[in-house]
């Protein structure tokens, strides 16, 4: 792995308070490969041979069952995937396609395990990582099961502000379709939602949004930080 990616990886959390010479050994192994655009880089049900790093782009993780498919998140660098089946050595439960040209760096599994083992820094920092995971879902399984669609979507809108820095006008960052699966809606469903918040300061035009009056926009969010931050 060449040294400018290696410092990446370094950096992350995970990996930044374990010792040098773990944390060397766990590289010994570990490659860097570039990806096209729509690449599956793993399945579910298959087993969980490498843990991925994403270094540059952007991937989706996704799932399928019946005929139906479902985006479950996206992934930004640098973040890794994923982690628990990794640690368990179990199939995974969710597979990946890169949206954009991505780079992505590969740890064989094995090799995180073995480490685990050892250095009781990694396995605090894995543990943390874990815990940070399992609340983010808590907080998806409260999102969809306790708002509305029209909630759950003025509830997003106000996140992609946030990260727009409190921008009245900022982009979506996905096309609607996969945002009414990531939301748990039909694309025509979001095309209704986001009609019926025209009233309260949303105007939309392809993919680019305007909140024009946050307050009132708040008013039917009721925004919290233990569905929404989720960091907490």
């Amino acid at each position: 792995m060449p040294d400018s990616f290696f410092e990446e990886v370094r950096g992350l959390h995970l990996f930044s308070e374990m010792s040098e010479e773990n944390f060397s050994a766990l590289m010994r192994a570990a490659y860097v490969q570039n990806f096209p655009p729509q690449i599956e880089l793993i399945s579910e049900g298959d087993p969980s041979d490498f843990l991925h790093v994403v270094l540059s782009g952007k991937v989706d993780l996704f799932a399928r069952w019946n005929g139906h498919e479902t985006s479950m998140a996206t992934l930004r660098p640098v973040s890794t995937f994923i982690l628990a089946a990794t640690i368990r050595d179990a199939p995974y439960l969710m597979s990946a396609r890169t949206l954009e040209k991505s780079r992505i760096a590969l740890i064989p599994s094995q090799d995180v395990r073995a480490i685990f083992d050892i250095d009781g820094d990694f396995a605090r920092a894995i543990v943390a990582e874990l815990a940070l995971a399992y609340r983010s879902v808590v907080k998806a399984q409260k999102d969809l099961k306790l708002r509305s669609s029209l909630e759950r979507l003025a509830n997003y809108l106000l996140r992609q502000q946030d990260r727009a820095h409190g921008a009245e006008d900022f982009t979506l960052p996905y096309e609607k379709r996969r945002l009414a699966s990531l939301l748990g809606m039909t694309p025509e469903n979001l095309s209704r939602a986001l009609k019926a918040l025209k009233p309260y300061g949303v105007l939309v035009d392809g993919n680019r949004i305007s909140i024009t009056d946050r307050a009132d926009l708040e008013g039917l969010a009721k925004p919290t930080p233990l569905i929404d931050d989720f960091l907490l």
